[in-house]
């Protein structure tokens, strides 16, 4: 039987606010409720973006902090913080968040650390990825055209990625102007290394097809309101875990198993899970 396919809610991201959808959760309250749902309706993986009380995007280690002890108190789902700069932050903040909470996962964008691309950055960016690996945590490297895949794949050739199987999340389509189709992942593939684990998220009505896609070519799936508001006819979500439950039951109707927090953890190579 093939592995389980891991499940990620992203239930928020640092864009979009209740004008957008009046489910989307932003105080800290409210990302509790959505991770307790969306764990039980069948995800394995929050990928955490915290709020300012203003909303904007922030990447404050204690909101982090105090966002990630809540969510712990009430369920194991294995938890992502984000580094996404967003036009507002810098390296320095990017690296700041790994530093200050050593997380089981993160994600980081190999472009946005590269800033300036010159070889002062790519020093302090190849210490910097050795100190993840060091910390226990596992990075989701994010890239958005093949062209940024093909460039990570040449640091891990060069041997400045520390994992020997890295995990990259493909973003198929962006917020404006390109709407995500399932063709879109065999552009990625053609230049993902073999063994490498990745999984996909897409935005727009077809995010669910996306998704499907990707565990069918072997890969993992990745959804919610940061990407996504809408079913595939076009009717509004009610919220993040109607999606994921509508994804793990087509994954079920396929075949699929769908991990869970503990078995993902495993396939992820993640440390354990300490209860707070």
């Amino acid at each position: 039987m093939s592995a389980p396919v891991l499940v990620t809610v992203a239930p928020n991201g640092a864009r979009r606010l209740k004008g957008d959808h009046h489910a989307i959760p932003l105080s800290i309250d409210e990302i509790v409720d959505e991770a307790l749902a969306c764990r039980e309706a069948g995800a394995a993986i929050l990928h955490l973006h915290v709020r300012e009380p203003d909303g904007r995007h922030s990447l404050d280690p204690g909101r982090y902090r105090e966002t990630i002890a809540a969510i712990r108190a009430v369920c194991d789902i294995l938890i992502q913080p984000t580094t996404e700069r967003v036009g507002i932050f810098a390296p320095d903040d990017m690296m700041a968040v790994q530093r200050a909470l050593a997380p089981e996962m993160v994600t980081f964008n190999l472009q946005e650390l590269l800033d300036p691309d010159d070889d002062g950055q790519t020093s302090r960016v190849r210490v910097f990825l050795g100190e993840v690996a060091a910390a226990g945590t596992v990075p989701q490297y994010i890239v958005y055209n093949p062209d940024q895949l093909k460039a990570l794949a040449r640091w891990w050739e060069a041997g400045w990625l520390p994992q020997a199987q890295p995990y990259v999340l493909l973003v198929l389509g962006r917020y404006a102007g390109s709407l995500s189709q399932p063709a879109d992942i065999a552009v990625f593939l053609h230049h993902m290394p073999e063994d490498w684990l990745w999984g996909v998220c897409a935005f727009g009505q077809q995010e669910l097809a996306c998704v499907v896609q990707a565990a069918l070519s072997g890969g993992h799936c990745r959804v919610g309101f940061e990407n996504n508001l809408t079913r595939a006819d076009g009717r509004s979500l009610t919220g993040n875990a109607e999606q994921v439950g509508l994804l793990a039951r087509v994954l079920g109707d396929l075949g699929f198993r769908v991990a869970d927090p503990g078995q993902a953890r495993a396939a992820l190579g993640c440390r354990s899970f300490l209860r707070s």
